[in-house]
């Protein structure tokens, strides 16, 4: 049975803003939501527990929710005023889901590779930068992404957004600088981390054993707690002006010579 709700004002409608807006809302109810039909369709894939899903019937069909899962959920037709109100985008899909949040502890993470490669992140700010590293970690097929001390949650509708729903493909974790250096040596993975400081270029490194990539801010780089933990500090060469890139883009170029050593196995 399908249920409609057609006023802004509606209870549930103001606690599904909360959670849009609100990312302590979020880690209480643990919920958020999801936009858009590749990123609930990947969510569900990537094991994720839907409890609801909301769709403006005008943009997106009920013959379409029964393409988009065959779960047993709660499904409620809702007004355009509900949905323009609940919908990050400015492209309209016609459907978002409320979704179960996981565990993201750097003690839940689980490294079934024999030769892993994990790409680490200090401190990211932006969601948009979040989200290209983790387009990034799907497009190498890296076995983790770990974002150390971070500033958002994952659930964040810009990383939703921005990762294409790549948030929901690769295993991630979260933690302190310290705890996943701890995690990274007990596990034997070589840290090379991308750095100014005391620096090699980074193609003449050997990254065909267990390897971790690590990547800070444009702003401020790396703490020195990574730098002197670091199996090698590792710099891409500049040609122009400026001596840093994106760190989207530097994790792009760092991941792939790691592939490309490995001949993309």
């Amino acid at each position: 049975m399908i249920k409609e709700i057609s006023s802004v004002q509606n209870p549930l409608i103001k606690q599904l803003f909360q959670l849009k807006e609100k990312s302590r809302i979020r880690k209480k109810t643990e919920q958020f939501l999801i936009e858009g039909e590749r990123e609930i369709s990947l969510a569900l894939k990537g094991g994720y527990a839907i409890e609801t899903i909301l769709f403006y019937p005008e943009l997106f069909s009920e013959n379409q929710i029964k393409n988009l899962t065959t779960q047993q959920l709660n499904y409620i037709e809702i007004s355009k005023d509900v949905y323009q109100k609940l919908a990050h985008r400015d492209t309209t899909e016609g459907v978002i889901a409320v979704a179960k949040s996981k565990s993201f502890g750097i003690e839940d993470l689980k490294i079934n590779s024999k030769n892993p490669l994990i790409l680490v992140a200090e401190a990211p700010e932006k969601p948009g930068n979040i989200g290209a590293l983790l387009r990034t970690a799907d497009a190498a097929n890296v076995d983790a992404v770990i974002i150390a001390n971070p500033k958002t949650d994952f659930y964040n509708p810009n990383i939703i957004r921005s990762s294409v729903g790549c948030v929901f493909t690769n295993q991630i974790a979260a933690g302190s600088t310290s705890d996943i250096i701890t995690f990274l040596k007990a596990n034997n993975i070589n840290i090379f981390c991308a750095a100014l400081q005391a620096s090699e270029n980074y193609h003449s490194q050997d990254y065909t054993k267990p390897t971790a990539i690590v990547v800070g801010t444009e702003a401020t780089g790396l703490s020195d707690e990574w730098l002197e933990n670091a199996t090698q500090n590792i710099i891409i060469p500049m040609q122009g002006e400026i001596d840093s890139m994106n760190v989207s883009v530097a994790a792009g170029i760092l991941i792939f010579e790691v592939k490309r050593q490995r001949h993309f196995k």
